[in-house]
């Protein structure tokens, strides 16, 4: 079980965008998130079974928003306050929910450590 203090940290964490990944954002405001298929198989499997050489990850409004907000200057607790005042009552509980979020994208390393 993480304390209190684990929690307090990750408040402080700065997140960027890793440049590795291209992304794109629609006229709606919605996110959509290039990752290239590499490796031999992927290769193959391009080649062989006509699949797409770009996997498309598309984000949801609270992604979206979250994503258009990490900049490399803000840390984790001011993106909750922006969240909090575009979505109100509909992004609680807040900070349990975007610490969540942020971990998966660092996970899958759209983003990371500034």
């Amino acid at each position: 079980m993480k304390n209190k203090k684990d929690s307090e940290n990750f408040l402080n964490l700065v997140l960027t965008k890793n440049d590795f990944f291209r992304s794109e954002t629609s006229e709606s405001g919605e996110v959509t998130i290039f990752v290239e298929n590499k490796g031999f198989f992927n290769f193959l499997m391009q080649k062989l079974l006509n699949k797409p050489r770009f996997s498309q990850v598309h984000l949801e409004k609270f992604g979206s928003f979250i994503w258009s907000k990490i900049d490399g200057k803000k840390n984790v607790e001011q993106l909750g306050k922006d969240v909090s005042e575009c979505f109100g009552e509909k992004a609680e509980p807040l900070y349990p929910r975007l610490t969540m979020y942020l971990k998966m994208l660092m996970r899958y390393e759209f983003v990371r450590k500034a």
